[in-house]
């Protein structure tokens, strides 16, 4: 019995408490499991397992020990899974999560994926909510922050900066803030969170004392596609991410308002439920988001400034 069979042999024996059952699961003799117990005890210099007539049970050496091997031996079945699903073709409907405004840059990713992988029906719920991956059935979900749930894992997509913005008609009316300051005198159009109910913060204002509170908010709304609206239409200053206003601004319909070192970044990244076995259709999808969303290769437009 090689070191791979004995580390077998000792963690099946330790979860059933029995060579017997151990031989009986791994399709081994009771002899064997405990002639492998017994070398592998000898090659480590530690006793592993207490016997007794009725049981065996872990020593603390033995308890120490077992967490590593079940940790080594469920990489090996991840290994194992990874290069069987490796040849399997991705299919399935494959359901996603991604904000309102995740259409701007998400839809144009998606034909090349759809042409690669005819056999994947995509499902994008377009929601600010914050959905429930796991209880919900979601496999993939785009968000921006860090992952608030230990359950899920992330890759990081395409950046993102917050900037304030104003149509020209409203700026030409009621003038061009200079400094952070100079927003108590202007109207605001804000962003409330549809899970908290709070408002969007400008984080450019956190150096200044009590400017979030001063602003004067004559719109707010749980849709940026809405807050975007309302401030073409010149209902006030809004923070929106740059990728959502930028065919306004190379039009001319929007300006950045303040300076741009008053911006502040953003990240979304792609989330998934923790498993051991990564289906295919997710494990594709998000490869694809990787390479097509990445900072690198995101054409921003430069900013102008009012």
């Amino acid at each position: 019995m090689d070191k791979l069979s004995g580390l077998l042999a000792f963690v099946k024996a330790a979860e059933l408490g029995s060579f017997v059952a151990a031989g009986r699961a791994l399709e081994l003799s009771a002899s064997a499991i405990g002639k492998g117990v017994a070398r592998l005890e000898q090659e480590m210099g530690v006793r592993l397992l207490q016997r007794s007539t009725r049981r065996i049970q872990l020593t603390e050496e033995g308890r120490l020990f077992h967490e590593r091997c079940r940790r080594i031996l469920d990489d090996l079945d991840d290994a194992q899974a990874m290069l069987s699903h490796a040849k399997e073709v991705p299919r399935g409907r494959l359901r996603v999560s991604a904000p309102i405004v995740g259409y701007h840059f998400l839809l144009p990713v998606i034909p090349d994926f759809v042409a690669r992988y005819p056999e994947v029906e995509l499902d994008i719920n377009f929601t600010d909510r914050t959905v429930d991956l796991i209880d919900e059935g979601v496999d993939v979900a785009i968000r921006s922050g860090d992952p608030p749930d230990s359950r899920l894992v992330s890759r990081p997509l395409n950046s993102f900066r917050l900037l304030l913005w104003a149509s020209p008609d409203y700026l030409a009316r009621r003038g061009t803030p200079r400094v952070a300051s100079d927003l108590a005198q202007h109207a605001t159009v804000r962003f409330r969170h549809p899970n908290s109910g709070k408002l969007l913060a400008w984080p450019m204002l956190q150096s200044t004392a009590d400017a979030e509170t001063r602003l004067r908010t004559v719109l707010a709304c749980n849709n940026m596609e809405a807050v975007l609206g309302a401030t073409l239409r010149g209902l006030g200053i809004a923070c929106m991410p740059d990728f959502l206003a930028r065919d306004m601004l190379a039009d001319g319909r929007l300006l950045t308002v303040l300076e741009e070192p008053l911006s502040t970044s953003g990240q979304f990244r792609a989330l998934w439920p923790s498993s051991r076995h990564l289906s295919p259709k997710v494990r594709v999808f998000v490869d694809h988001l990787c390479k097509h969303l990445s900072a690198s290769e995101r054409a921003l437009a430069k900013p102008q400034h009012a």
